[in-house]
């Protein structure tokens, strides 16, 4: 019993000393190892993902083994996240900013990490067009937008197309044509859409052009009209704003086989070559007559043909001794169109040549279709005329073609076409010949020699052309020659008028109205100052001061002098005073080889080695000073100004300068101190041509066009 007793408390006493022994391992000093709490090395980053990507989040912790880990989102637990590292499923756009944590545990305790942030971004959607280009139909001229409208993940970039060809600098979402012309009709145009995750090119656009109308015109004669003003009123595209060298300029040429002495001739949609087109009719000095097709410069012509009958044998006549026109004589005038001649429409045209040492002169009416003669044509000249002057015989003066040249412009009033003749230089024997045809038939239909008894007179006028005014009445200006200075009834008793501003009846026969001749007219003949060195200008109707109606007429010659008469009542002829309407002097700095021109209450004159001047009117009279002038001179033979504007807006004076080399020049209307453009002004010779003596430069449907010695140059909005 005694030894049962000692074993147990034995026992107890073994155990009890194991107990305090594994008491001693845990945490004394006796030789044992510590469990250590985790701690976090390295905390989870937060992460940027797009929707639909994964993203993993990490990390590093030490402490005693085993380490256990417990990620949380938003501080829910994640089912089996349990490893160092989580991997979240794919994600949704409801997922960011979602914050992720983890708790890290061992036997010795837990610690929870600072939070990481998800941001999940939306996905970069591909562009998308929404709104595709729409098809565009303008007229000639105008300009076409384009416009597309798309979706997608920003920046968005675009790249426009013509013809499936990139359109240099048209990188926006809508693109704005330059000023179309007829051979952009049907040109196609898309654009490409394109961001980081691709392209997508849109539909295609179809532009639609139709040939010019509403605001288009047509120019039909020299300077627009009749009263030969030099307006052309209806030019919508160019204006005091765009006519710059920065945004206008030379487009190109049309290139022909001669002189361009003539003013081209313009038409809006005329049916030819299969389609409406704007046409240029342009004449050379080679006997040519070309239609262009005006909007796509530098083509071939439409039709060419030659009035020079080279199956007789016949060539150009050579220059008669007289450098005025040289070195061949062809078509010298600007020719006249009437669109209701013919199937088509008809271009009256005179043409001069030889065979030999035999000369012609014709007028021909060719289609302005096909260029096919038409009534039978061409008409020979020939005339005969009661009187004893120069180159008579029997009585009767007689037109030798040899003698003469073409120069002003043809007239074209109530089917009746007018032609007035020069002579070669002075070069004798010639008078002073106005001859009239039907335009139905080419038969003459009158003569009048306005020097039938004496000798010279030739009718120049710095090739502009002779006026009419409403009534049908024609008005020109006759060169040096023999005046009647003994009067019967006002008028020369001898029949001789030259030196005078003439008014002619248009009916047959072709009588002398009304005339004025300065006062010292014989001595200015003899000294070869020719009032009718420059030509004429007929104003619109005017007011006076007491409200009368006015019905005036400007003209100058070689004396530098501005003239105005009352086209009732010329003034005639007196030797002690020029009894006219109005007479400027000393405001011109030289004779006049040119026309004035009128636009808005203004006459423009351009005098040999003067400035450009504007005289305003007021009550029916011309300012005796000018109002404006251009900076630039014009040396010989100054300039013949022409004006375009809409209505009385924009209006633009333009001029020729013949120096070295041809300069176009644009002014402000209002003010000529301004001057908007000039040839010389762009870099690298860009708008240079070759300078021609009398051209005139013709404005049509935004384009100025201008002749040279072998060819039209077009100036106009550049692309």
């Amino acid at each position: 019993m005694r030894t049962s007793t000692f074993l147990t408390h034995l026992s107890a006493f073994a155990a009890s000393l194991l107990l305090a022994g594994c008491a001693g391992l845990k945490g004394g000093t006796g030789g044992g190892t510590q469990t250590i709490a985790p701690t976090i090395s390295s905390q989870p980053a937060s992460q940027s993902v797009t929707v639909g990507q994964t993203a993993t989040f990490t990390v590093m912790a030490t402490g005693t083994a085993p380490l256990t880990y417990q990620w949380l989102k938003n501080n829910s637990n994640i089912g089996a996240a349990t490893s160092a590292s989580y991997t979240t499923p794919a994600t949704v756009a409801g997922d960011n900013g979602a914050s992720f944590t983890v708790v890290v545990s061992n036997s010795a305790g837990n610690v929870t990490s600072s939070a990481a942030t998800l941001t999940v971004n939306t996905a970069p959607v591909g562009p998308s067009i929404t709104t595709q280009p729409a098809n565009q139909t303008v007229t000639v001229g105008q300009t076409a937008t384009f416009s597309v409208v798309a979706t997608g993940t920003a920046p968005l970039s675009y790249q426009w197309q013509k013809n499936s060809a990139n359109i240099n600098g048209a990188t926006s979402a809508s693109y704005t044509t330059p000023a179309t012309t007829s051979a952009d009709n049907n040109a196609k145009f898309d654009v490409i859409v394109t961001n980081s995750v691709n392209n997508v090119t849109s539909s295609q656009a179809t532009l639609t052009v139709n040939a010019a109308t509403g605001s288009s015109i047509n120019v039909v004669t020299y300077h627009y009209d009749n009263l030969r003003t030099g307006q052309n009123l209806n030019e919508t595209t160019l204006t005091t704003a765009n006519v710059n060298s920065t945004k206008f300029g030379k487009l190109g040429t049309f290139s022909v086989d001669g002189l361009v002495d003539a003013q081209p001739l313009y038409l809006s949609s005329v049916p030819i070559s299969g389609g409406a087109k704007n046409v240029l009719y342009v004449v050379t000095e080679h006997g040519s007559v070309y239609a262009f097709n005006a909007d796509s410069v530098g083509s071939a012509p439409l039709w060419k043909v030659s009035l020079i009958p080279t199956a007789n044998g016949e060539t150009t006549s050579d220059d008669r001794g007289c450098s005025q026109v040289t070195p061949e004589i062809g078509i010298t005038s600007t020719p006249v169109i009437d669109l209701t001649r013919g199937p088509h429409g008809a271009i009256y045209v005179v043409a001069m040549s030889k065979n030999g040492g035999t000369y012609f002169q014709r007028l021909h009416a060719l289609d302005v279709t096909t260029g096919a003669e038409l009534f039978g044509g061409p008409t020979t000249i020939q005339a005969t005329f009661p009187g004893t002057g120069a180159n008579s015989s029997g009585g009767n003066v007689i037109f030798d073609p040899a003698q003469y040249k073409e120069r002003a412009g043809l007239l074209e009033i109530n089917g009746t076409i007018y032609t007035t003749w020069a002579s070669h230089c002075d070069i004798d024997p010639y008078t002073s010949w106005v001859m009239s045809f039907s335009a139905s038939t080419l038969a003459p239909v009158s003569v009048l020699d306005l020097v039938p008894n004496g000798n010279e007179g030739g009718i120049w006028m710095a090739s502009t052309a002779p006026a009419a005014d409403a009534s049908g009445n024609i008005y020109f200006m006759v060169g040096n020659g023999d005046f009647g200075t003994a009067l019967t009834n006002g008028f020369p008793t001898n029949g001789n008028c030259g030196q005078c501003y003439v008014k002619i009846s248009p009916a047959a026969p072709m009588k002398l109205l009304d005339y004025f001749t300065p006062l010292n007219t014989v001595s200015e003949s003899n000294g070869d100052v020719d009032l009718g060195s420059g030509g004429p200008l007929l104003l619109p109707d005017l007011q006076d001061a007491s409200h009368n109606t006015r019905h005036l007429a400007v003209g100058s010659g070689k004396d530098a002098i501005i003239y105005v008469v009352d086209r009732d009542n010329m003034g005639k002829f007196s030797s002690s005073q020029n009894n006219i309407y109005q007479e400027i002097d000393g405001q011109l700095g030289g004779g006049v080889f040119a026309k004035p021109s009128y636009f808005n209450g203004t006459v423009y004159y351009g005098a040999v080695g003067d400035n450009l001047k504007a005289f305003p009117i007021s009550n029916a009279k011309l300012a005796t000073n000018p109002s404006s002038q251009s900076t630039a001179s014009f040396g010989y033979p100054g300039t013949t100004p022409s004006i375009s504007a809409n209505g009385t807006s924009n209006g633009i004076v333009w001029a020729i300068q013949n120096s070295s080399g041809g300069v176009l020049h644009a002014y402000d209307a209002s003010n000529l101190t301004n001057e908007l453009y000039n040839s010389n002004q762009a870099a690298s010779n860009r708008d240079h041509f070759a300078d021609n003596k009398y051209i005139t430069p013709m404005v049509a449907n935004g384009k100025v066009y201008v002749g040279t010695p072998n060819s039209v140059v077009v100036f106009g909005l550049l692309p």
